[in-house]
């Protein structure tokens, strides 16, 4: 009987960006994928792949107690109905409270993977009891038994341990894997020259950074285009909001797509790729999409993203929150086509090197097979005896 994988995800739509090339591999190395997520249109498109949707009637967004006791008392009937091999919990809430559901619950093996320390720790400004309760509770939930946690960079391993987690059981697994075969490097498109940022419109990410580099462009006089590409999120409360995002558009001459279902079209419009982020990224997949595009890159010089964007060689990097640095490099890349070419060929071939989907596939199929193996006897036979 194949062993039975439940991946535990925020949002179906979260799991079909970002977590496909690690289900692929594990369905294609012999596991029964289930995916545990809230439900809203990805249902059909789960099942299209192969694997098995749950619907989970919790809110991302929500700090509810009441809300997400609930949410672990539905997760853990999950877990002793469908009795999986490994629970693979993704991003800070599925951490906790997967992590909470699956406590006393010995044949179910544990990977926690950490997608960054998102706006709770690299928003300072945040509350800092909160910040606080969450770091015991995952000191304590990443110490369980037949556990493993993965983090993107090096940075987010280092802080895992400073906190208090075993350093034995925390591993690198590089971004969530970027299907090169599907993006493909493309030409670049007919002037004017175009930067672009693909991802959710939030404050964190520096979308307001992005915004004020380029009105300081237009006040240089550098020719250049800034195109947006996502989604606002009202769940997130540092969102921008719709209104906005027009009346910035309407301002400054920006073009502001909203959701775009194939990147590719994203990269087939832009000459390089544009993320201000403040912290608190894993590595991001906005970056290593556009750099399999064939795209130079500028970010800001923060964990995950100088993983992929290595300054002077896949792009340029600057520091966080300045926008003047900011605009100077929007416009070096904008000037010069022959280092956007340079730096682009560098990204893609990083992308191949380190992060690609069969890469990370193989990197977290090794993991899996690792946890299942450490099983101890007694559990398996009584795991195949009960199915």
């Amino acid at each position: 009987m194949p062993r039975r994988l439940l991946f535990l995800v925020t949002e179906d739509w979260y799991f079909l960006a970002h977590r496909l090339p690690m289900a692929h591999a594990a369905k294609a190395a012999g596991y029964e994928v289930h995916v545990a997520t809230r439900l809203k249109d990805g249902k059909e498109a789960i099942e299209k792949e192969g694997f098995v949707p749950h619907a989970l009637g919790w809110s991302r967004g929500s700090l509810s107690p009441r809300g997400n006791f609930s949410a672990v008392l539905d997760i853990r009937r999950l877990l002793r109905e469908l009795q999986p091999d490994i629970l693979h919990n993704v991003s800070l809430k599925p951490v906790l409270l997967g992590g909470a559901a699956s406590l006393g619950l010995p044949r179910v093996a544990v990977v926690n993977t950490i997608t960054g320390r998102g706006t709770l720790f690299a928003d300072q400004s945040r509350d800092g009891l909160t910040r606080k309760a969450t770091g015991f509770a995952l000191r304590l939930l990443l110490a369980r038994e037949r556990s493993r946690t993965t983090v993107e960079n090096a940075d987010d391993r280092d802080f895992l341990i400073a906190l208090g987690g075993p350093a034995d059981r925390i591993v690198v697994v590089p971004g969530s894997g970027v299907d090169t075969e599907r993006l493909q490097p493309l030409p670049e498109p007919p002037p004017p020259v175009t930067a672009a940022f693909a991802g959710r419109m939030l404050a964190i990410k520096g979308v307001a950074e992005l915004i004020q580099a380029f009105a300081l462009l237009g006040q240089r006089g550098v020719s250049v285009q800034l195109l947006l590409a996502g989604d606002c999120d009202r769940e997130n409360p540092g969102s921008l909001a719709p209104e906005q995002l027009c009346e910035f558009a309407s301002l400054y001459g920006i073009n502001w797509l909203g959701h775009v279902a194939d990147i590719r079209e994203v990269w087939a419009e832009a000459h390089f790729a544009m993320l201000a982020s403040w912290g608190g990224e894993g590595v991001p997949m906005s970056l290593l999409e556009a750099a399999a595009c064939g795209r130079a890159m500028v970010a800001t010089d923060v964990p995950g993203s100088r993983d992929i964007v290595v300054d002077g060689v896949t792009g340029l990097t600057v520091p966080v929150g300045d926008v003047p640095a900011l605009a100077d490099a929007m416009a070096k890349l904008a000037g010069d086509a022959a280092l956007r070419e340079r730096l682009a060929k560098a990204a893609r071939a990083l992308v191949e090197e380190k992060f690609s989907a069969e890469k990370i596939g193989k990197q977290i199929v090794a993991l899996y097979n690792e946890l299942v193996g450490d099983e101890p006897p007694a559990l398996s036979a009584q795991r195949a005896s009960s199915r």
